[in-house]
């Protein structure tokens, strides 16, 4: 049955405080979200999760936020995966996006929501395929079985609140998280002012400067030293990429979590600290299984 009027605008109105919150974040600077000691105590770090509640909520358990008022929690790419709706099978991921909304309402200053590429894909309607799925195609039939004819304002309210989204989150101690990084940095370089100024439409769309830093998977050294010094970062922290052990090292500039399977894994980082790339490893952590 599909969702109440009632239902639907109150969702509207919630994407839009979403949006809202994340332009306004009193962190952000540009398209980043800048923390140190000023602005948080530590901040706890996620990876993919795709519609993966149950990971969702245990990692929620354990950033508690309310126990802990200066901790950070920043989450990326929830749209695509996770359970379907029995009938008919549409993704039911629609429904974590909604939450992370709601969290972005609750905590304006604490919850950051990094643009994803698969996020990107409904903003920019760019087609996923994935075990001979369209993912896109799957993601909408969800929608429109669980609000049906509202499924257009509804889209268009996701979109305002993707374009809202911080690209990256900065630690003051030399840590550049986001979702991606450019290919090829080291040959063609790449615009880091995409993180200073408004964002025009084509920049999301394919090979616009959105695009080229979420989508790509350039896991040379060399690739990463580039675009961490253009970026004025010692460490980058990545999702992105699959990790059949939740996380990995590709570079040693390079560390990357995934917190969509069994073995999802997450960091929890001082902020008024300077981290080596081991010393972050090290504090890496897995969600227990069972």
């Amino acid at each position: 049955m599909p969702a109440s009027l009632e239902q639907v605008e109150q969702t509207i109105a919630r994407l839009h405080q979403a949006a809202e919150a994340s332009r306004t974040t009193a962190a952000r600077r540009g398209n980043v979200v800048v923390l140190g000691p000023a602005e948080a105590d530590e901040v706890f770090l996620t990876g993919d999760l795709h519609g993966n509640r149950r990971n969702f909520d245990r990692l929620l358990d354990l950033a508690d936020l309310d126990g802990h008022p200066r901790r950070h929690l920043v989450l990326q790419e929830v749209c695509h995966g996770g359970p379907t709706y029995p009938n008919g099978g549409g993704c039911m991921s629609h429904t974590l996006l909604e939450d992370v909304a709601d969290l972005k309402v609750r905590y304006p200053d604490r919850l950051h929501f990094l643009l994803g590429n698969h996020e990107l894909a409904e903003l920019a309607d760019f087609p996923i395929q994935k075990n001979r799925q369209m993912l896109n195609l799957v993601f909408r039939v969800g929608l429109e079985q669980h609000y049906g004819p509202a499924i257009g304002v509804i889209r268009e309210a996701y979109a305002a609140f993707f374009r809202g989204c911080p690209l990256a989150v900065r630690l003051a101690s030399g840590l550049f998280i986001s979702h991606s990084l450019p290919e090829r940095v080291d040959v063609f370089g790449f615009d880091v002012d995409v993180f200073n100024r408004p964002l025009a439409p084509h920049e999301f769309r394919e090979r616009g400067a959105v695009f080229e830093l979420l989508w790509g998977r350039d896991y040379r050294e060399a690739n990463a030293a580039a675009f961490a010094e253009l970026v004025g970062a010692r460490l980058l922290i990545n999702g992105h990429e699959p990790c059949a052990e939740g996380h990995s090292s590709p570079n040693p500039r390079q560390i990357i979590l995934d917190c969509c399977g069994r073995r999802a894994c997450y960091l929890i980082l001082p902020t008024d600290r300077e981290f080596t790339h081991d010393e972050v490893l090290a504090r890496v952590a897995t969600l227990r299984e069972g």
